[in-house]
């Protein structure tokens, strides 16, 4: 299978489907290790890779993808990202996510079969095999031996393991990054780097309000709120009524804990701007 074909294995908001699937080849016969469906048991599983973009790219043109992640290119992403089949994807809740991967010796001759981790930051949307990764060209690359990453590029689709694991951001917070688009009425916001599962379940918001303790100012109201998952890690707050911050934020990872990010975003707040907490999970 040639990189012409396979490019279109991968979408991002706002991009185009093919028309029609590309040819692939199947999925080889499935083996005792990769029989389990869970994906976050610890175990090596079996996979395919395959890789789009630029050889040494992030993936999509715009270093962007279906989770709503921004300059993927850059740190603490460096490119490493991957797009994941529905599995590995789950609509969305598997944004973040952080696996590492290793492609099989046995399959190709430029395999090294170190294990390298990547974060899923894009959906398949044409899945070659019970789970696959479509990768940028640098993390497929960076599973070949020293200086054969162009020619593990070459091979355009191989055999690979992969099991999950915890994702870590040393030196960063949880960040929220309010969307293009977000008015007192409509507030999207974009949730990043949070370690551990790498993932989020669910968003809840509280408002602030005049303190009536009349001491100026403005207080939270204690009432948390659920905000709806938008797409990929954007989650969003649509009301009749203007939202009034500063604004918290409590969020929850797919094992269940929870951080609260007490007014991160101010009153003052602007679209297209990031705000950094000070929670970070352990």
């Amino acid at each position: 299978a040639s990189h012409g074909v396979l490019l279109l294995l991968c979408r991002h908001r706002g991009g185009s489907a093919p028309l029609h699937p590309p040819a692939i080849p199947p999925p080889p016969a499935a083996n005792s290790s990769s029989n389990s469906t869970n994906v976050d048991a610890g175990g090596w599983l079996d996979a395919r890779a395959t890789w789009y973009g630029a050889p040494k790219g992030a993936g999509p043109d715009d270093n962007g993808g279906a989770c709503g992640f921004k300059n993927v290119n850059l740190p603490p992403f460096s490119a490493m990202t991957s797009c994941g089949n529905e599995p590995l994807f789950k609509d969305g809740k598997g944004c973040g996510s952080c696996y590492q991967i290793r492609c099989v010796s046995a399959g190709h001759p430029a395999c090294s079969g170190v294990p390298e981790t990547v974060i899923i930051t894009d959906m398949n949307y044409y899945p070659v095999s019970r789970f696959h990764f479509d990768l940028s060209g640098t993390a497929f690359g960076a599973m070949a031996k020293d200086g054969r990453n162009d020619e593990l590029r070459h091979a355009g689709i191989i055999d690979m393991q992969f099991r999950r694991v915890p994702c870590q951001y040393p030196g960063l917070t949880v960040t929220f990054h309010v969307q293009h688009g977000s008015n007192p009425y409509y507030l999207a916001i974009l949730v990043e780097y949070e370690n551990g599962d790498g993932d989020v379940d669910q968003v809840d918001i509280m408002q602030s309000r005049p303190d009536v303790a009349g001491e100026g100012g403005m207080a939270p109201t204690g009432e948390w709120v659920p905000m709806t998952e938008s797409w990929g890690s954007i989650w969003r707050m649509d009301t009749r009524r203007p939202m009034q911050g500063p604004f918290s934020l409590r969020i929850t990872n797919e094992s269940g804990k929870t951080l609260v990010a007490d007014q991160v975003i101010p009153a003052d707040w602007e679209p297209n701007e990031i705000y950094s907490s000070i929670i970070q999970f352990d």
